[in-house]
């Protein structure tokens, strides 16, 4: 019983798992803002690569 308590008040891994969470939320925001910009972006790269190829 009082492993159980041990961990159940061990707060070690909760600042871990809080940056997981975080980095969890970026990374979708990530995603979507690239998804939503994708043509813009495409187009961007694309007339960077016909500026190189003159």
């Amino acid at each position: 019983m009082n492993l159980l308590k041990k961990f159940w008040n061990d707060e070690s891994g909760q600042a871990l798992s809080e940056y997981g969470v975080i980095l969890g939320i970026i990374l979708i925001g990530v995603i979507v803002a690239i998804t939503a910009l994708r043509d813009r972006i495409m187009e961007v790269f694309n007339k960077i690569a016909e500026s190189l190829s003159i």
